[in-house]
């Protein structure tokens, strides 16, 4: 599902305007980037966290040449999808009951 599809998905369920919809969820997720870029964790109940991984400077080489190539540290959004989520993805029968 791209971002477009997702907008017009928004916009069928909660019968508002494209535009309207388009709206809530960009402000959803500049929200999310936003919190994630100050170090905070996201939890969405039901849906899974977000939240950043520190990776530490390591080297790495070019794949082709050969060459070797520092990579800096650097944070990494991470996302952990909750226990509800992957039972809905997987078709438990306890998850589709509820």
């Amino acid at each position: 599902m791209t971002k477009a599809e997702l907008i017009e998905e928004v916009s069928r369920v909660v019968e508002m305007t494209r535009k309207d919809s388009e709206v809530i969820v960009e402000a959803i997720l500049d929200s999310v980037v936003k919190s994630l870029r100050s170090g905070d964790k996201i939890e969405i109940r039901g849906f899974g966290s977000f939240r950043t991984r520190a990776r530490q400077p390591r080297v790495g080489r070019n794949p082709k040449t050969g060459a070797r190539v520092e990579v800096p540290a650097k944070r990494i959004p991470y996302f952990k999808p909750s226990k509800e989520l992957k039972d809905l993805v997987n078709g438990s029968a306890a998850a589709v009951t509820e």
